[in-house]
Order: C-alpha cells, then sequence, then structure tokens
C-alpha cells in the first residue's frame, strides 16, 4: 500500500493533501470486503463513467492475475467435466461492486414515476447492507442525487466515500471518508479522481490478489 501511495505522490505532489484521506478510504474498504461487503457507486455525467470504469477495475484483473480458488475449481470440474477446464481457466478473481448508474429502466422508471433525485437513493436501499460501502462521486460535492444516496447510506450503517472538489459541498459530513481533490474546474477535478481511484484499486488488488 505504502508503494502505490508513495508513487501517487511522487507523480502528483498536488495531491499530497489527499494522501491520508486515500489511506483512510483503503482501509475502509479492504474492511468491508473482509466481511462479505459490496461496493456500491453513484455519479452524475463525467462521475457515472467514473462509475463504471471503477467497477471495472474491481471485478476483474487490473495489475495482477487472479486465479479462482482450488474449491471452487474443483466444484466446476464436478458439475460440468467438459466444460470446467474453460470455465476454470477464464473466471478470475473478483471485488464485489455494483454501479448504480446502469440500470436504465430502474433509474427512468423511478425518475419518472417516483423522485428523480431519489434514483441511487432507491438502490442504496434496495442493494445496501451494512457491511457496504458507498462511494459518491460529485465535483461539486451537492449533486442531491448523490446526497440522498449517502443519506440512506448512512442510515442503513453503510460506510461512506465521497470524491469531490476542493469545497467537498453538501456531502462533506454524509462521508466516513472525504477524498476532496484541491481543485475547483470540472475537468481537473475528474482528471485526479482517475487518479485516486486507479490507486484504491490497485491497492485492494494487491491486498486480496498478491501472493
Amino acid at each position: 500500500m505504502e508503494t502505490v501511495l508513495n508513487e501517487l505522490n511522487r507523480k502528483h505532489s498536488e495531491l499530497e493533501v489527499c494522501i491520508t484521506e486515500v489511506q483512510k478510504a483503503f482501509t475502509l474498504l479492504k474492511n468491508s470486503y473482509r466481511q462479505g461487503g459490496k461496493v456500491l457507486l453513484c455519479g452524475n455525467g463525467g462521475s457515472a463513467s467514473d462509475c463504471e470504469h471503477i467497477v471495472g477495475e474491481l471485478m476483474k484483473g487490473f495489475f495482477l492475475k487472479r486465479p479462482i480458488d482450488t474449491s471452487f475449481k474443483q466444484k466446476l470440474f464436478e458439475a460440468f467435466p467438459e466444460d470446467g477446464d474453460y470455465l476454470s481457466r477464464h473466471l478470475q478473481g473478483a471485488l464485489p461492486a455494483i454501479s448504480l448508474v446502469s440500470h436504465s429502466a430502474m433509474i427512468t422508471a423511478f425518475a419518472n414515476d417516483v423522485a428523480a433525485d431519489m434514483i441511487f437513493a432507491q438502490q442504496v436501499f434496495g442493494y445496501g447492507n451494512k457491511e457496504d460501502v458507498l462511494i459518491g462521486l460529485s465535483t461539486s460535492g451537492n449533486s442531491a442525487n448523490v446526497v440522498h444516496a449517502l443519506q440512506v447510506a448512512r442510515a442503513k450503517g453503510m460506510k461512506t466515500i465521497g470524491l469531490t472538489g476542493s469545497k467537498g459541498g453538501v456531502m462533506a459530513p454524509l462521508c466516513d471518508v472525504l477524498i476532496a481533490v484541491p481543485f475547483e474546474s470540472t475537468p481537473d477535478i475528474q482528471e485526479h479522481h482517475i487518479l485516486i481511484y486507479h490507486a484504491l484499486c490497485l491497492m485492494l488488488e494487491k491486498e486480496f490478489f498478491e501472493e
């Protein structure tokens, strides 16, 4: 972990002010996964794309190979003798993560029938357990649908992580860990969010899959 954070700080010294919070976020996520939890993510626009990106790094190999455990391999071979080898060679270890921006039918129905600013909150209510973590991304820190999702997560006893710009916004008091990058323009904020969540994903992969 220290190597990843040191490298992040060396390459991008402007993020030095965020290193402690990144470390806290890693610990929070690590503990959640150790307890059998999962990660839920929400955001709008470019931040919605970031949610999808993060899921892609957590649910499959990032830098490391992630062979599945021997006991599950054996189950595949026993249940499907002809396909067991193919299945076991083409599955990878996963860190469970769900992007709440992806469920278009549910989102559009709820926005149309109930309330557009509750589309993520409803999913947190439906999916979230106390072992889980919600990551909310908002460059302003004020996105109403992300704020409401964080409120529901806190009420359910979930841990919460926020990625915002320098001001933190309304999200700040709702986050167990707030990573507020020291920028105010949306492009600058989003560019640095990528650096941070790549570091987090890499540290998690090393924690759970490095031999």
